[in-house]
């Protein structure tokens, strides 16, 4: 069931409902506010922008200032190979379009996704998803796609001279916090540049500092070959993007002409939002923080009934013995004003990514009422 809050205000780590009562965000709204709730630097750059123009004209034909400032600032902070951005409106927008590249720029059509993936629900991104409990009652899909086992370097042999581009999350998120291990993400790019399939690395959710780095795939130096941002990227505005290589976008030019088109993608005032969300994380070097803030965490967190924590940063899944007990804490946490939630692929698990900027007490207050919540439990079922 939904859970029915009517939040009125939300500002910082808080949001606020109708009557008043305060919840401390520890899910980010599935890792968007990373920079927290209207901040006031997003906000203002979204006014102004506002009081300049919105919405022009598609299909590139105006020149926007806030999509090129955006773009120049996020590519600045990427390796070389990743220097051209198609900006879109979300994250499954991102997959479609790379999805969409691979195939043209390779001249081949299989793709390959991992098991309990997840890259968004359009119908190329279900086709990658990897939950067959989400993907049949709309099957069929998109044809030649396969679902390996993550993690396990025995499969990557899977990955052929037939094979357009592997999608991966760098810590694949749903399926309750499962990060890719060094020497599997690095035979993973060595297999696909041996047979030249393109690698896509999602990071959807782990981007714009959430695992301790700006980017995930900073923490194993290994440089996919299309980058999936979305989420944290717009401080609360919706947007998204897939950055590759000018060569590789290039192919969107010709044959067909305009070989991949949106209206909205990189609607300025999202643009604006974005660029300020950057400028924060990056002045503020927010990712420096974040494992001991995660730390923080991990030391308070303790209790018979978690069976283990796994976390990538301030990407965290506090795991139970099954989803009943998931679901009495977090009617617990949200009746004491704490807001968290399960994954789809895992719910004997809590979800913990709050906004980068919690504070120490903010996190100590925060395990209080999980570990008060689990206690409660004991003392109903004692």
């Amino acid at each position: 069931m939904p859970l029915m809050l009517e939040i009125e205000k939300a500002k910082g780590v808080y949001l606020y409902d109708k009557d008043g009562k305060s919840y401390l965000d520890l899910i980010s709204g599935i890792g968007v506010s990373n920079v927290g709730h209207c901040h006031d630097r997003v906000v203002a750059a979204i006014k102004n922008q506002c009081e300049q123009y919105m919405h022009l004209m598609v299909y590139g034909e105006y020149v926007y200032q806030p999509q090129i400032a955006l773009c120049k600032l996020l590519t600045d902070q990427l390796p070389t190979e990743l220097d051209n951005v198609y900006l879109v409106n979300s994250g499954t927008e991102a997959t479609e379009g790379a999805l969409k590249l691979a195939k043209r720029f390779t001249g081949r059509r299989e793709m390959i996704g991992f098991r309990h993936s997840y890259h968004g629900s359009s119908h190329g991104s279900l086709s990658l998803l990897g939950s067959e409990y989400f993907k049949r009652a709309y099957r069929p899909l998109l044809p030649e796609t396969r679902s390996l086992v993550y993690n396990e370097e025995s499969e990557l042999q899977q990955i052929t001279e037939k094979t357009a581009c592997v999608i991966a999350e760098v810590v694949q998120a749903e399926s309750g916090v499962n990060p890719g291990e060094e020497s599997f993400l690095r035979a993973l790019r060595r297999r696909c540049t041996e047979v030249g399939a393109l690698l896509i690395f999602d990071e959807i959710q782990t981007g714009f500092g959430r695992t301790g780095e700006l980017f995930a795939f900073q923490h194993y130096d290994i440089v996919p070959d299309i980058l999936l941002l979305a989420k944290g990227m717009g401080g609360g505005m919706p947007i998204g993007a897939f950055v590759a290589s000018q060569e590789m976008m290039a192919v969107f030019q010709d044959n067909p002409f305009l070989g991949h088109i949106t209206t909205f993608g990189g609607n300025p005032v999202c643009s604006a939002a974005a660029q300020a969300a950057l400028e924060v994380i990056l002045e503020g070097r927010l990712w420096r923080d974040v494992e001991r803030k995660a730390g923080l965490f991990l030391e308070r967190l303790q209790h018979k009934r978690i069976e283990c924590i796994r976390n990538k940063g301030l990407m965290m899944a506090v795991q139970f013995d099954n989803f009943d007990t998931t679901k009495q804490v977090i009617d617990q946490c949200i009746a004491s004003g704490l807001i968290t939630d399960w994954f789809l692929f895992a719910d004997n698990c809590l979800r913990i990514a709050p906004p980068l900027i919690i504070t120490d007490e903010q996190t100590i207050w925060a395990c209080d009422v999980i570990i008060d919540s689990l206690n409660q439990l004991d003392s109903h079922s004692g």
